[in-house]
């Protein structure tokens, strides 16, 4: 019941809670453009409806992430108000930027997605749909340049005042393009595009399970293929850059994610213990491994855990290395769906085990990407800024622990209901799919559903039926 250990749990949970939607918003972002593009392009109404049903699965993701990040900043004035008082001054202006410059463009053009479809003309409407991507992938940059800050400070300074020490900006360009920011931006902006793509090839996989849509569902495979193998091409050297910024940094991170003890050149392990009591780490791996990715020699040489002070031990250094290699392992199961979505879209193999693998495919993305940050996050501890201010100088003074427990177990129960709903909800637009807005389907598709929550048969409407809708629709 110590007031930092639950402060941390509190926030660690919330983010990684949030963090499930964040990545599938901004995958889905660049899959419903592309989707929109091929639409206007072939004017053919059977891709505006599949288009039109990825932006309902689009928009009842991007609220839910909007609701659960909102806890996380108040958080910092309830269970981190020393940090707020020590960075308010940094950490507050890309917070302000990315609600004003991004997080307010992304959704006036969701708006005009959602209800200007027949306000705007086919181009302004393809062109509103790549706005809210690049929205999305502005809002990521913000609070990336908040938190690579956090990792690799600069451009600041700090003052002493009554309250104590605080961090000022001294130069906003040093500061918001760190030594850790680009590499991490890029490496995270893979992340999500791949998870996007995989997401797509896995409501492909359904429809061709239920036999159903077969053009549409080839067509939303090779989308989702064609995302997914451009966030893995640009991800080798994103992973690469991401690495040598690490190891350049942050060394201390880079010995606990392959639990190594003295310094000398690092192994690449496949898999492992770390005996952290002990000091001992039991992996099977290619010696100098890491090393060689790192630096391009097996022999270069890095400090081990034992050559940092307890000032920059990171501890947890077991969940440091199983995150590390959890999120690898991912990355094998990602490609060997990729494999499997390509031989499918080629003819070449199609059953429904491996329709079924795809199905559920996009998780291990999620996986990958909750490991990348618990990594990277535990990796700075015992520092919240590092080098600058320790985490435990930075929680409040007054918080009771028994009511952060409260409001965990609150949060814990809302958080459960939320993702039961969405789940719900975009497992009934799936289960609907595009004909339920196909030419001649009813305009609301919740309406065209039988009592088992099956999508019924739509029939056009009778001309005189339809014309009339459409006066009781202008009235």
């Amino acid at each position: 019941m110590d007031a930092l250990l639950m402060s941390r749990i509190q926030f660690a949970s919330t983010a990684v809670y949030h963090y499930l939607f964040v990545p599938l918003s901004i995958g889905f972002g660049l899959v419903l453009a592309l989707l929109v593009t091929r639409a206007y392009r072939s004017q053919d109404p059977h891709d505006d409806a599949l288009a039109t049903m990825w932006l309902r699965l689009f928009a009842g993701t991007f609220a839910v992430g909007v609701a659960t990040g909102l806890t996380m900043e108040f958080s910092f004035g309830t269970n981190w108000a020393d940090y707020s008082r020590f960075v308010g001054d940094i950490f507050g202006a890309p917070l302000a930027a990315e609600a004003l410059l991004a997080f307010f463009m992304e959704s006036v053009f969701l708006g005009v997605l959602i209800w200007g479809k027949k306000k705007v003309s086919p181009k302004a409407y393809m062109a509103s749909a790549w706005i809210v991507w690049l929205g999305s992938c502005f809002s990521a940059l913000w609070i990336i340049i908040a938190n690579s800050w956090m990792q690799t400070p600069a451009g600041y300074e700090v003052i002493q005042t009554e309250a104590g020490p605080r961090a000022v900006l001294t130069d906003f360009f040093a500061a918001a393009f760190n030594a850790s920011t680009l590499e991490r931006y890029f490496h995270v902006i893979c992340a999500l595009v791949i998870v996007g793509g995989l997401a797509a090839i896995a409501v492909a996989a359904y429809y061709m399970l239920k036999n159903r849509n077969e053009d549409l569902s080839k067509k939303l495979m090779k989308t989702g293929l064609i995302v997914a193998i451009v966030g893995c091409v640009f991800m080798a050297p994103a992973a690469h850059q991401q690495a040598v910024e690490v190891t350049e940094e942050q060394p201390a991170k880079l010995a606990a994610m392959e639990g190594q003890w003295e310094s000398g050149p690092s192994e690449m392990s496949f898999f492992g213990w770390v005996d952290e009591e002990n000091q001992v780490t039991y992996t099977i791996g290619i010696p100098g491994g890491t090393s060689f990715l790192a630096s391009g020699s097996f022999d270069t040489v890095y400090p081990g855990l034992n050559d940092f002070d307890e000032d920059y031990y990171p501890g947890n250094v077991n969940a440091i290395y199983q995150a590390y290699h959890m999120m690898l392992y991912m990355l094998g199961v990602i490609g060997v769906v990729i494999v499997l979505a390509l031989l499918i879209s080629l003819g070449k193999l199609r059953n429904g085990v491996t329709l079924r693998v795809l199905l559920v495919g996009w998780i291990a993305g999620l996986v990958a990407i909750e490991c990348g940050w618990l990594v990277a996050e535990l990796g700075r501890q015992p520092w919240i800024v590092y080098g600058e201010l320790s985490t435990a100088d930075a929680v409040s003074g007054v918080v009771d622990p028994w009511m952060l427990v409260i409001t965990l177990l609150l949060f814990a129960v809302i958080y459960i209901a939320i993702y039961a709903l969405w789940l719900r909800a975009s497992f009934k637009i799936i289960k609907k799919g595009p004909e339920a807005f196909f030419p001649g389907a009813q305009a609301d598709p919740d309406d065209n559903e039988d009592e088992f929550g099956e999508a019924s048969p739509a029939a056009p409407a009778p001309a005189a039926d339809a014309a009339e809708d459409t006066k009781e629709a202008h009235a």
